[in-house]
């Protein structure tokens, strides 16, 4: 379960679609220098070895891992610390949880959380140390966020917060037609959402304690619901609004929070050609202060995951960074879930789920 020490430490990535061949594979060659890409593996031979010749000038000696004898190839290699799993969310918890009785630390995002919270943390003691279980595509890694929740004390008092994600899932985003999306509860409003929640509770510092809320299904080709409208209030007191459509016209992207002495905000966007978020804080004094940070979150989180693995391997117990957390996750997802109930009851008032 662990590098030798002086090792770099190996990982497989356990998955071979759009976001596995787009995101980890570019952000896997940049930090080449700190972990070494084992394997590779899906359902298919075939789409198995397409990523992996993504990763040859990185990775010469990489591995092609397909099918159920893949798996277990992966899960019976003792030189693979750590495994990255980008599959469907009605497939990812299960293999995950496989992995972690493996003995394999994992990282994925987040769809189904509470059980599977309850199966790792029921684990028996078969091995010295747990293993760690990493989420993966949470904002809390993107610097914008971390940046901004430490100018939430220069903004006094919070008085109210703003929401607001118009997306931009049409036919022309790879997403689109992703069968697995279209085919559980909660659909994209959960799919996505939790990202932009996650970006909100790292913002503020504070849970989400009760929410009210509306969803409807404007547009057909989405599956439902596609839009909600949400009033929540945080453990503090504070109160606010989520509004989001799946897709829209007018794509929009911004957290907003403002206080007695000031305000920050961040909105998605683009700068010299890079994509990340305008960072806006107004002060007291009236001054505005902006600042743009390009997305490097999936980097920086994969840089973490990999860090905790050394670390466990030196000192045995070691639990993954707070912001990394698979109870992070679950916290995320009660969110988006009380939302949907509170619909489901005509926007009733749901109290949050605690983790």
């Amino acid at each position: 379960m662990a590098a030798a020490d002086g090792e770099l430490p190996r990982i497989a990535v356990v998955g071979a679609g759009i976001f596995a061949r787009t995101q980890y594979i570019p952000r896997l060659r940049e930090i080449a220098h700190l972990v070494v890409l084992k394997s590779i593996w899906s359902r298919t031979k075939e789409s198995a070895e397409a990523a992996v010749e993504l990763a040859r000038d990185f990775a010469p000696e990489i591995e092609c891992r397909w099918g159920d004898a893949g798996l277990e190839e992966i899960m019976g290699d003792a030189s693979i610390a750590g495994v990255a799993v980008v599959l469907a969310g009605q497939v990812q918890v299960e293999l995950s949880l496989k992995m972690l009785k493996a003995g394999k630390h994992v990282i994925q995002a987040t769809m189904e959380a509470e059980t599977a919270l309850s199966v790792y943390n029921s684990f028996p003691n078969q091995f010295p140390h747990k293993p760690i279980w990493a989420l993966a595509e949470n904002y809390r890694f993107e610097p914008a966020f971390v940046e901004s929740r430490k100018l939430m004390s220069d903004i006094g008092d919070m008085m109210n917060i703003q929401v607001i994600i118009e997306g931009s899932m049409n036919s022309s985003n790879p997403y689109f037609n992703s069968s697995w999306r279209r085919n559980f509860v909660g659909g994209f409003i959960l799919d996505m959402g939790v990202h932009f929640i996650a970006g909100l509770r790292m913002l503020v510092g504070s849970e989400i304690a009760t929410v009210s809320s509306i969803s409807r299904h404007v547009d057909k080709a989405l599956p439902p619901p596609d839009n909600i409208c949400s009033l929540f209030q945080l453990e503090n007191g504070c109160a606010g609004v989520f509004v989001f459509a799946v897709n829209s016209r007018s794509p929009k992207i911004l957290w907003r929070v403002d206080g007695t002495k000031g305000t920050v905000q961040i909105e998605r966007g683009v700068d010299s050609g890079k994509h990340g978020y305008q960072v806006l804080f107004s002060s007291e004094a009236g001054q505005c202060q902006t600042t743009f940070y390009p997305f490097c979150g999936v980097n920086e989180e994969l840089k973490a995951f990999v860090h905790d693995i050394v670390q466990a391997n030196k000192d045995g117990d070691h639990k993954a960074e707070w912001r990394s957390s698979y109870v992070e996750g679950a916290r995320d997802v009660a969110v988006l879930e009380a939302m949907l109930e509170s619909s489901e009851k005509q926007g009733a008032l749901v109290q949050v789920k605690k983790f």
